[in-house]
């Protein structure tokens, strides 16, 4: 398929004109970086596609609401969609390719298929309350990877547990590709940027920077020398005296995403993820 907007990013929806298209690149010699992404686009989201501009000179956007990783009660009709805008804020960072399939075309008739995923994807925190959600993740990850072969494909640190399943599925299929980690991006209050905080209410936004507040409180403790179990307990308080339902508020290590061992220099990750009113958030730092 040919461009839509000649002046800026093509929009291609088959596999076919994907692959044509990144031919002609990698026969150029050109180094070219995969951000795939829901859309429903914010700063964060542009955020990636910066970073991958420094590392490659082609920059291709996927655009999927991908429903294999949505269980049934949770939001994939209801996810946003901003197609027009997303289009726009990529070309804005000078990317090359938005890649916008159609279910269809990602999961055809008789489609049988799924990766079974371990570790990470078993650590006992997203998969707690969404069992079957790393296997959809992993498993149109490599469909993407696979059709569009990046040299590096860039992810963001606010799904660590999903940026965690990503780099050991490349690791442990061999897949070709470079696994880059994007820092999350926070609003002014340290809200991490999410396409689902527009679900909030005004007074839920107000009470939603707790969630990051007690998470940064618990890192600066657990610095400090206080026990890594008293920091939590203060931190599950904390979210839970802003009006937060809990489903987590977890220390792991910060590369398996295993219980802490209690050895010197483990590196941590603080991960939690609350329900506000309606809306589900997830936050995590490093200590």
């Amino acid at each position: 398929m040919g461009p839509k907007k000649p002046e800026g990013a093509l929009i291609l929806r088959d596999i076919g004109a994907l692959r044509l298209a990144v031919a002609g690149w990698r026969a150029s010699g050109e180094i070219i970086a995969l951000t795939p992404t829901m859309g429903a686009l914010h700063a964060g989201h542009v955020s990636l596609v910066e970073m991958a501009k420094r590392h490659a000179s082609r920059v291709v956007m996927s655009i999927f609401v991908n429903p294999t990783q949505f269980a049934a009660g949770e939001d994939f009709g209801s996810y946003p969609r901003s197609f027009e805008a997303d289009v726009a804020a990529f070309e804005a960072a000078g990317g090359d390719i938005v890649f916008a399939p159609a279910v269809e075309a990602m999961y055809g008739a008789g489609f049988a298929t799924a990766i079974h995923v371990a570790g990470p994807a078993l650590a006992g925190l997203e998969d707690r309350a969404r069992p079957t959600h790393f296997s959809g993740v992993a498993t149109v990850v490599a469909k993407l990877l696979n059709q569009c072969r990046p040299d590096i494909a860039v992810f963001g640190e606010k799904d660590y547990q999903q940026l965690k399943v990503i780099t050991r599925l490349a690791r442990d299929l061999d897949l070709d590709v470079k696994i880059l980690a994007a820092p999350t991006l926070r609003e002014k209050d340290g809200l991490a940027m999410s396409s689902r905080n527009v679900y909030l209410s005004p007074a839920e936004r107000v009470a939603a920077p707790a969630l990051y507040g007690a998470l940064a409180a618990c890192a600066a403790s657990i610095r400090a020398g206080v026990g890594v179990d008293a920091a939590l307990d203060d931190a599950r308080r904390a979210v839970a005296k802003a009006g937060f339902i809990i489903d987590y508020v977890e220390a792991r290590n910060a590369e398996t995403l295993e219980p802490l061992r209690g050895v010197a220099d483990e590196p941590i990750r603080l991960l939690a993820a609350a329900k506000l009113g309606k809306t589900r958030l997830i936050d995590n730092i490093a200590v």
